[in-house]
């Protein structure tokens, strides 16, 4: 009996032993951290504020509860266009924001989010994850002391709302259209004014005339706020936006000060809530997308003359550019050429299988 108790009490030594000697390792492994991320969108849409909640809860329960980011709509800590600017210079650690909002500091910020004629979101993710493109935006972003990462993607945009009809490229002349970065160069060249203006703030701009039409996002956004009640022509395909990406953005000091364990969950949950954004959009647009038509949107085709315009406009920026800039043009040549090898085959298979599928359902609803 007293050898019994003997290793009892040594066993019970040797946990409390261990529990002493862990707790501390593991507080060391995960410890409190706090951070704040600025979102360049505004709390009420949910597909796009909402990415980051579920990126910042994915976080907060892969560590226990010891990483915990708070995140900020568009205003509350920065404006919506200037959260690059704030990540870089740490004023907060995060920053959740669209890469071609910074067009104007420089053209090859756009190729993390979407150019003229670009990837779709599959191809994206294709081009990020099994090409060169993480590696080329990483080289691109780190003079800015940041680190990037997806944070969600829309998949292909509508081409947005116009108070009137556009049949012809004369159409577009004169027209005050709010839209981003590259596709404002490109829309400018077929004569349209560009307006780089916050998505909070489109609406009371259409409804004012200040804008004649606006792009957006598409259908489960668009209805959300609105622009069908100030302008009823809803153009397609949105030729400036095949897959547009949205960003996560880490002070890279901030980044690595983290232990890898946190590291690894930034990362895990960026692509969690990346595949959910885009799952939103899909399950979502198009329900709201016939709401819209049944509430007097008038569903339109871009004329192939202006396809072929802003297809010829593009070819000749990228070239502009890329002779001002090497960066721009290591960029571009690496994704044009992810984008060349795959469109044939993205055109042959699921492109002859959607077309196929709509036209037998049109089909068989009618019978």
């Amino acid at each position: 009996m007293q050898r019994r108790s003997f290793l009892k009490k040594a066993g019970m030594g040797m946990v409390a032993g261990t529990a002493a000697v862990g707790a501390p390792a593991l507080a060391q492994e995960n410890p409190s951290i706090k951070w704040r991320m600025a979102s360049s969108f505004p709390r009420s849409l949910p597909a796009l504020f909402g990415t980051s909640e579920k990126f910042v809860n994915y976080v907060k329960e892969a560590s226990g509860g010891q990483f915990v980011i708070d995140v900020f709509p568009a205003g509350e800590i920065v404006p919506a266009l200037q959260v690059m600017d704030a990540v870089s210079n740490g004023t907060v650690q995060a920053g959740h924001t669209c890469g071609y909002y910074y067009f104007g500091k420089s053209p090859a910020y756009c190729f993390d989010t979407a150019v003229p004629f670009g990837l779709t979101a599959r191809q994206m993710m294709a081009w990020i994850l099994e090409g060169n493109g993480k590696a080329l935006l990483r080289e691109l972003f780190d003079p800015i002391n940041i680190v990037n990462f997806p944070l969600g993607n829309t998949g292909v945009q509508m081409g947005g709302w116009y108070r009137k009809e556009i049949n012809s490229l004369e159409d577009l002349k004169g027209l005050k259209m709010r839209t981003s970065g590259f596709a404002g160069e490109v829309l400018s060249r077929l004569g349209v004014i560009p307006q780089q203006i916050a998505g909070g703030d489109i609406y009371p701009s259409l409804e004012k005339g200040t804008l004649d039409a606006v792009e957006f996002v598409g259908p489960f956004d668009d209805e959300k706020l609105g622009f069908n009640k100030v302008a009823k022509y809803y153009y397609y395909p949105g030729f400036w936006e095949g897959g547009p990406q949205v960003s996560a953005y880490m002070n890279k000091d901030e980044f690595a000060k983290l232990p890898k364990n946190y590291q690894a969950i930034v990362e895990a949950a960026c692509m969690y809530a990346t595949a959910n954004m885009t799952a939103v959009y899909d399950a979502h647009n198009a329900a709201a997308l016939r709401r819209l038509i049944a509430g007097g949107a008038v569903l339109k085709e871009f004329p192939k003359e202006v396809l072929d315009a802003g297809y010829k406009a593009s070819v000749q920026l990228y070239k502009e550019f890329s002779d001002k800039d090497p960066m721009f043009k290591k960029i571009h040549d690496d994704y044009m050429a992810f984008r060349d090898d795959l469109a044939p085959w993205f055109n042959l298979v699921e492109g002859s299988y959607t077309r196929y599928l709509a036209y037998a359902i049109s089909q068989s609803r009618k019978a």
